[in-house]
């Protein structure tokens, strides 16, 4: 059975629980910031849900939200083209998709000279800053 959770301070249990199942947790705000500050207030990181009129603006505000998947105007889906995963408590890197096949690799660089040159370190590559 779907429920909805209102009225949940910081001294309720559920506020500071990941929460499985057909459960939403609804606050009355009275700013965005405030929204994203109590989105943010947790240990958990899994995935979250922004509805706006503009879906840009949501998107923006997709942004500020600390998990690892945020759907706009839609509800969270798993495909498997698409990666799963979240931060903070919810979990370490991704699964599914590219970029959950990549959390298998181990990426290495390796630069190699034809020999040895003491004058020239790194082969004459320079860091520069882009700006």
């Amino acid at each position: 059975m779907p429920t909805i959770l209102t009225d949940i301070d910081k001294d309720n249990p559920a506020y500071k629980t990941e929460l499985f199942g057909p459960i939403a947790t609804v606050y009355k705000v009275h700013s965005e910031q405030e929204a994203i500050d109590i989105a943010n207030d947790s240990p958990y990181g899994l995935g979250g849900i922004v509805f706006s009129g503009d879906p840009d603006h949501g998107a923006e505000v997709a942004g500020q939200i600390e998990t690892g998947m945020v759907f706009v105007n839609n509800f969270m889906a798993t495909l498997p083209e698409l990666p799963f995963g979240g931060v903070k408590l919810s979990g370490y890197g991704r699964e599914m998709s590219h970029i959950g096949q990549m959390a298998f690799v181990n990426e290495q660089l390796i630069v190699k000279a034809d020999k040895p040159n003491m004058d020239n370190l790194a082969g004459g590559l320079v860091a520069t800053d882009p700006e």
